[in-house]
């Protein structure tokens, strides 16, 4: 049997007690494409290293780009990006303005995210 190919059911039946459960219970439309937009914010890899960088301390677009050996310039936009998405949020001190996780969740999806990808390697 191939590996990668699906298991499809050898007879065609309709389940309608667990098809009107799930129904009922599924996440709006709506809500469901917040979430995919959401999670396309994830998918990019400086985003990401961004983001997990914050989840240890906040820091200045100048200290991001020494980091991460990018142009402030790019670190930036991808910031704009983040802080749009309500990923991050900035406070500024004097001229420097320094950036943080918006809150404990992103920091905990990115930490549950690792933990898959962790039990992966095994």
């Amino acid at each position: 049997m191939n590996q990668n190919k699906p298991e499809l059911c050898d007879i065609t039946i309709i389940h309608e007690e667990i098809l009107e459960d799930v129904k009922e219970k599924m996440p709006e439309d709506q809500d469901l494409s917040a979430l995919a937009d959401f999670f396309k914010v994830f998918g990019d890899y400086t985003r990401l290293r961004i983001l997990s960088a914050l989840t240890i301390s906040e820091m200045c677009v100048c200290d991001i780009s020494a980091l991460l050996d990018m142009s402030q310039s790019a670190i930036s936009h991808q910031l704009r990006v983040l802080k749009a998405s309500r990923m991050v949020k900035n406070r500024r001190e004097g001229k420097v303005v320094y950036y943080s996780l918006d809150d404990e969740h992103i920091g905990d999806i990115l930490q549950e995210g690792m933990i898959h990808i962790q039990e992966e390697k095994r």
